[in-house]
């Protein structure tokens, strides 16, 4: 099954709780526009042509919200589901924006700083007719961060003739950007992780937790979960896992990752760690897995042998839905991704304030608003699903989608 597939899975099933008729079902499903443009650049010297995209889903509640990745498999069916996740995101957790969603089908990996630069300033260029800050914010996601985002900000300014700060969120402190940003998607997946697990009785203090994914959500997740007293034991990326009983020094791998070749964690050493694969990661023992790497790592055959009592899925569609529905029925607790990891666009609503207010939060004003604002969602999603009698997912999107209705009802679209 695809992303799409998935998403579209979701959706149903919370559309039937609610009883929504064909033709709104069509209306909320399918994307208000759908932009592909080509680039002129290079890779590795050599000249290429790239496709960028960029979907706008819905904006009956704001401007359409969403990041914009680098990455050879980036495609228009993936990017229009990541963008109704956004839409379902942004209304979930109150924030005033629509969804939408973006990339480059290109290998960074391939490609000079310099390279980079060009691609992302066609890139902007390109989408400026249709982008605005009040209409349409990008931000970073794979394979694009703040440098990015400042390359973007700067191209935009020029052609405006104005400050575009607000255009783009996850910009660096010194252009803009809200301190916090950078832990904030790893951070809230922490805190819904750690909330669940008190709300079926397991205190933080000594519970274990897997990480799948080391990097900029999964590594800020195992650092907050190591800092509130989680025993984190292990942690993966795409160079291998590993594992350690007594569990890991998170700091520590932090440090060594900060400086290793590509930020993985592969020749990390310590006493007591043992190598492990990302599937026997998500299948150990632990209270809590976090699920931080990429779509579809967890599908039928490695649910029926996950052993942990919370899910908080850090990644976008780490569970299939056909997973989700094993998970479900053996009683796994699965905080979905449309709940746990919208930390980062809760801080990029922030860093947006901030910009047209001209003002600069402190970090802990940012985490505490985060943190407010995370667990608030998941005590109301929690509600709706024993009220439903559903899994959270299907109450996360219930509550989701009843909002959009509600704005487009009001706006006279349905």
């Amino acid at each position: 099954m695809s992303l799409l597939d998935n998403v579209k899975v979701f959706f149903d099933q919370a559309a039937n709780k609610l009883s929504i008729d064909a033709h709104v079902r069509q209306m909320l499903e399918e994307p208000d526009r759908v932009i592909e443009v080509k680039i002129a650049g290079t890779e590795g010297g050599v000249p290429k042509v790239f496709k960028g995209y960029r979907v706008q889903h819905n904006n009956a509640r704001g401007p359409y919200k969403g990041g914009l990745r680098y990455h050879p498999t980036v495609e228009m069916d993936e990017v229009i589901a990541l963008a109704a996740l956004m839409t379902w995101k942004c209304s979930l957790l109150n924030i005033p924006y629509g969804g939408g969603k973006g990339g480059v089908s290109c290998d960074p990996t391939k490609m000079t700083k310099e390279e980079l630069e060009q691609v992302s300033r066609a890139f902007i260029r390109a989408l400026m007719p249709n982008i605005g800050p009040t209409v349409d914010i990008p931000a970073p996601d794979v394979n694009t961060d703040g440098q990015v985002m400042a390359w973007m900000v700067d191209e935009a300014t020029q052609i405006a003739g104005e400050s575009m700060l607000p255009l783009l969120t996850g910009k660096p402190v010194s252009m803009g950007g809200s301190l916090g940003r950078a832990e904030s998607t790893g951070y809230g997946v922490a805190i819904t992780g750690i909330e669940a697990l008190k709300k079926i009785g397991i205190e933080p203090k000594g519970a274990t937790a897997a990480v799948q994914g080391f990097g900029k959500v999964g590594s800020w997740a195992a650092e907050r979960l190591h800092k509130m007293g989680v025993k984190v034991v292990a942690v993966s990326d795409i160079s291998g896992g590993y594992y350690c009983k007594d569990g890991l020094d998170i700091p520590d791998l932090m440090k060594y990752t900060a400086t290793s070749k590509g930020h993985l964690i592969e020749g990390y050493s310590a006493p007591g760690i043992t190598k492990i694969t990302n599937e026997e990661l998500l299948t150990l023992d632990v209270d809590l897995l976090c699920p931080c790497a990429m779509e579809n790592q967890i599908d039928t055959e490695i649910a029926k042998r996950v052993r942990a009592k919370v899910i908080s899925e850090g990644a976008n569609g780490p569970v299939t839905a056909d997973a989700d529905a094993i998970l479900s029925e053996r009683g796994v607790v699965v905080i979905p991704d449309i709940l746990a990891n919208a930390g980062g666009v809760t801080v990029s609503y922030f860093e947006w304030v901030q910009n047209f207010q001209h003002i600069s939060w402190t970090f802990d004003e940012v985490i505490n608003k985060l943190d407010g604002m995370m667990i608030g969602c998941l005590n109301d999603v929690w509600e709706v699903a024993k009220s439903e009698k559903c899994s959270l997912r299907t109450a996360a999107f219930i509550l989701a989608i009843k909002r959009v209705v509600d704005a487009m009802k009001l706006t006279g679209r349905i």
